[in-house]
C-alpha cells in the first residue's frame, strides 16, 4: 500500500493549475481533471500560437494555399508546382492592383512560365502630317489597334501549358485589346 506522501506516475499535473487560485493548485484531482482540457486545447493553442505561419502563403501547409487564395478570389491550378503557387498567392494583391497593365500581365506570365516575357504593343497607325515621313515613322494598313504581342522564350514547352497562358492571357488583359501569342525555343 502506497503512503499519502509517496507519488505515483499517475501523479500528473497540469499546467493549467498555475492560472487557478492557489487553493485549487493542491488538489490531486484538479491536476488530473484539467488534463483533459490541455489535451483537448493543447493542438489548439499550437495553432493559434503559430497562426502567421498559416496565413502566410511561403509558409502554409500546402492544403492551405486554396483557402487563402479564396481571400483574393484567386483559383488554383492545382498542376502548378508549389513554389509558383506559393509565389502566385503571396503576389495575388500586387498583381490586382496592376490587373490590365503591361507590367502586371508580365508579371503574372513571368510567375507562371517561370521567364520574363516580352510584350510589344501595337499603337496603330500614325497620321501623316508635315513631321511624319513615309516610311519612317508611319504605318499604312495592316495595323491592328488594341492589340499586343506576347513572346515567351521557353526552354522547355512541356513544362508550360499553352491554353493556360492564354486563359490568363484572356483574364488579366483589358476587356477591348486583343492578342498574339508568340512562343519560342530558347
Amino acid at each position: 500500500m502506497l503512503a499519502v506522501n509517496e507519488t505515483t506516475e499517475l501523479d500528473v499535473r497540469s499546467s493549467y493549475l498555475n492560472y487557478l487560485p492557489a487553493i485549487y493548485s493542491q488538489s490531486e484531482f484538479m491536476g488530473r481533471f484539467l488534463l483533459i482540457f490541455e489535451d483537448i486545447l493543447g493542438p489548439i493553442e499550437g495553432v493559434l500560437d503559430n497562426i502567421s505561419s498559416y496565413l502566410d502563403p511561403g509558409l502554409a501547409p500546402p492544403e492551405q494555399l486554396p483557402w487563402l487564395a479564396s481571400w483574393v478570389n484567386l483559383v488554383l491550378d492545382e498542376t502548378w508546382p508549389l513554389e509558383r503557387r506559393r509565389e502566385l498567392v503571396s503576389s495575388a494583391v500586387k498583381l490586382f492592383q496592376r490587373r490590365g497593365t503591361v507590367r502586371g500581365l508580365r508579371e503574372y506570365l513571368k510567375i507562371y512560365a517561370g521567364v520574363e516575357p516580352e510584350i510589344y504593343e501595337d499603337f496603330g497607325s500614325m497620321a501623316l502630317d508635315e513631321r511624319s515621313q513615309l516610311g519612317w515613322n508611319t504605318v499604312l494598313g495592316e495595323s491592328s489597334p488594341y492589340t499586343f504581342t506576347v513572346v515567351l522564350k521557353l526552354t522547355s514547352q512541356g513544362s508550360t501549358d499553352l491554353d493556360q497562358v492564354r486563359a490568363i492571357l484572356d483574364s488579366e488583359k483589358p476587356a477591348h485589346t486583343d492578342y498574339r501569342l508568340n512562343v519560342e525555343q530558347a
